[in-house]
């Protein structure tokens, strides 16, 4: 059931943009007032600390007027010439000079600070100028007097009375000045103090319901949203997707509400529909594995019939050609043309009777029930057995079977399965390689092992078939190529169980070829039995 219409909002992060500008210029404001609030003191304190340097050099001007009075009085007291009281004032005097040098800069520097704070500021310090002036006169015209040429005491010491009653006013008239200039500075320090205290405080009260107007009234309500929203994200995730979040506003979040909305009801759509699917499949594979039941059942029951029939073809061959080889054998021990005739049923028979265990060998195979007997075989008995038993399907198809001088070595191995593997080897070649002619079958020792090849001079096989034919039920190539089935991925497991190794190599290398065609290559590798 969809909910009411969104109301039209301004942004989400539009209200958080408005929010943090009236934070920052609220924390802008604070912090400009209190710089400029913080500059303002250190101004009066410059100044402050300049009117008590002026303050400490007044003090030396009045320590050096005494010692100046001091030294012309004993001067004329002690009726010294003219010549020798200048050169006894000559360094106080220029002591003075110094001093009073100093305290006009600094009473410039005093009026040039006092500009930002008006005329009446600058004319207050302006004063002070008029005083040093008027002393500096003083200390002038004593000089001047007590440089005359006169002995006259009285007259002397008029000078010096002059520039003591004078001098002593006018230093303490502008030590008070200074004093009362000092006091108006540490006063307006302590007000500029009181207004910012003031400002600090009005800023305060103003913050706080500012910083709550901004947590409270906008915040904290997107937080319960965005924890509804968790929630729904939760229950999603439990695969609930009866999922109804309120899309009251028309910002980011409330755009969210709505694709989550959307999202959950698509995805209950599709939840009834894979159910629908997953109970349609369910009733499939119920169907298809009762099918499988029964069609497994009907192969295990014709496996079963055929062991019972290898079985029971093998017993019913095995008796008479048990009995055909006895009176063979105990034919062959008479005298007389019919000696050969034996030896010749004898070896059909024991050749057949092979071919009858070959049967029993493979069908156990295929119910898994082989069974392998390594035991210590001659090489050359090996080959000779393989010969014996292929020679006539060879002379049949027109193919001659060379075997090289072979090593003099006993393998360890399943002869009957090696024997067997072999022959199919060369039956394949046969088969697909005939019009080659040429089929090798050779053994060499090999890293301790023995190889024995398999070599023709047919077509070959594809590369992109002979990954494929140890496989089992693949035949690999065309119908002009060689191909093996289930006989190479037998071979390959009958070799492998016997620590071996089997591998493929076509088209061969012109130097291992038997001919003019690419021609294939098969190779044995089994261990040495331990001699």
């Amino acid at each position: 059931m969809p909910g009411p219409a969104p109301k039209s909002a301004l942004s989400l992060k539009t209200r958080l943009g408005f929010g943090a500008a009236i934070l920052g210029a609220g924390t802008l404001l604070t912090a400009a007032i209190l710089y400029l609030g913080m500059q303002a003191v250190a101004d009066r304190l410059e100044t402050a600390l300049a009117s008590e340097a002026r303050m400490a050099r007044y003090a030396t001007l009045s320590t050096q007027a005494a010692t100046f009075l001091v030294v012309a009085t004993e001067a004329v007291q002690t009726g010294q010439p003219p010549e020798i009281r200048a050169d006894r004032l000559a360094p106080v005097s220029d002591q003075l000079r110094r001093t009073f040098g100093q305290l006009r800069a600094d009473v410039e520097d005093a009026v040039a600070a006092a500009g930002a704070l008006g005329l009446d500021e600058q004319s207050r310090y302006g004063t002070q100028s008029l005083g040093l002036a008027r002393m500096e006169a003083m200390l002038d015209s004593t000089l001047r007097g007590l440089r005359t040429d006169t002995d006259d005491k009285a007259r002397l010491r008029a000078h010096i009375d002059t520039f003591a009653s004078s001098f002593d006013p006018l230093l303490s008239q502008a030590v008070n000045t200074e004093v009362l200039f000092r006091n108006d500075i540490l006063s307006g320090i302590e007000s500029l103090r009181r207004r910012l205290a003031v400002t600090a405080l009005v800023i305060a009260v103003l913050t706080i319901p500012i910083a709550g107007w901004f947590y409270f009234g906008l915040i904290r309500p997107q937080f319960r949203r965005l924890d509804r929203l968790r929630d729904a994200a939760h229950q999603i995730g439990q695969e609930d997707f009866a999922v109804a979040l309120p899309a009251t506003r028309n910002d980011e979040i409330g755009r969210l509400y709505s694709e989550t909305n959307r999202m959950a009801a698509a995805l209950l759509a599709r939840q009834d529909e894979v159910q629908a699917e997953w109970a349609r499949l369910n009733e499939t594979i119920a169907q298809r594995t009762e099918e499988l039941r029964a069609a497994n059942a009907s192969l295990a029951e014709i496996d079963e019939n055929r062991r019972r029939f290898f079985a029971d073809i093998s017993h019913e061959l095995r008796t008479p050609l048990t009995v055909i080889l006895m009176e063979a054998q105990i034919g062959r021990q008479g005298l007389g043309n019919e000696q050969e005739a034996f030896t010749t049923i004898e070896s059909r028979a024991a050749r057949l009777n092979r071919r009858i265990d070959d049967l029993l060998r493979v069908a156990r195979s295929d119910s898994g029930q082989l069974a392998l007997e390594p035991q210590t075989v001659p090489l050359a008995g090996l080959i000779a057995a393989v010969t014996e038993e292929i020679q006539a399907e060879l002379d049949n198809a027109g193919l001659t079977l060379t075997t090289p001088d072979l090593p003099e070595v006993n393998l360890l191995c399943d002869p009957n399965w090696i024997r067997q593997v072999l022959v199919s080897l060369i039956r394949n070649t046969i088969r697909h390689a005939r019009d080659g002619k040429l089929v090798s079958l050779t053994a060499q020792p090999v890293d301790g092992m023995v190889e024995i090849s398999v070599t023709d001079n047919g077509p070959g096989i594809p590369a992109a078939d002979q990954a494929q034919i140890f496989e089992r039920f693949v035949q690999g190539g065309t119908g002009n190529a060689q191909g093996f089935g289930v006989g190479l991925a037998l071979a390959r497991w009958v070799v492998e169980t016997q620590d071996g190794q089997i591998t493929l190599n076509s088209p061969l290398p012109r130097a291992e070829a038997l001919g003019d065609a690419p021609g294939t290559k098969v190779a044995l590798r089994l261990p040495l039995a331990e001699t």
